[in-house]
């Protein structure tokens, strides 16, 4: 979503503790897999319990195909952290605690009906309350999730060439536009210029 901010890393903990109820382990899945896979929500909520769990083990590398990619961009495939790699056992945790079992070919984030998935709607309306629970502000979604994945590997390498891979872009033209600026260091150099009603009347900035 087009100009949704990234997450910094006291928000991303933060939102990760706002999530309760009976689909508590489903919800902040959704949330940890979203930030360390890049994955638009669409192409998360595609997911298969298959795809993420094999061998009775979670993968070490997701795969969105081409199917489940938006337009003309490319299928690609993410390393899965052990951040991410946590998120599917516990969403398989969750799938035996409701279902009985957790069968190979049901939508990994599941909706309230055993055969289908969670709807964007679902998803985007659960996010936002996490967000708000959580005492964020600015622009919020789903897409920030992406933005955050994206942002945070940027920090880590400052490689744009591997952002572009990883999220699927075509061309990196697209991923430079997508990045826009750091928000963490954007936040620090605007509190530096707080003070203003400090000081003598007559002072003059230098």
């Amino acid at each position: 979503m087009k100009g949704t901010r990234p997450l910094t890393l006291g928000e991303i903990r933060k939102v990760a503790r706002t999530f309760e109820g009976r689909n508590e382990l489903r919800d902040r899945s959704l949330f940890i897999l979203g930030i360390n896979t890049g994955g638009r929500i669409s192409e998360l909520l595609s997911l298969k319990i298959g795809d993420v769990f094999q061998n009775n083990k979670p993968v070490t590398d997701l795969q969105f195909s081409k199917h489940q990619v938006k337009g003309k961009e490319n299928a690609r495939t993410i390393p899965l952290n052990s951040d991410g790699r946590q998120a599917v056992r516990d969403l398989i945790r969750w799938h035996r605690n409701r279902y009985g079992r957790a069968y190979r070919d049901r939508a990994l984030f599941a909706s309230q009906y055993p055969n289908g998935a969670m709807s964007r709607r679902n998803a985007h309306d659960i996010l936002k309350a996490a967000f708000l629970k959580a005492g964020l502000n600015g622009k919020l979604a789903t897409h920030s999730m992406r933005k955050t994945f994206a942002q945070r590997l940027y920090n880590a390498t400052g490689d744009i060439f591997i952002i572009k891979e990883l999220l699927g872009h075509k061309s990196v033209n697209t991923t430079q536009d997508y990045l826009g600026f750091n928000y963490d260091e954007v936040r620090s150099i605007s509190e530096t210029l707080s003070g203003l009603l400090e000081g003598d009347e007559d002072e003059e900035e230098t």
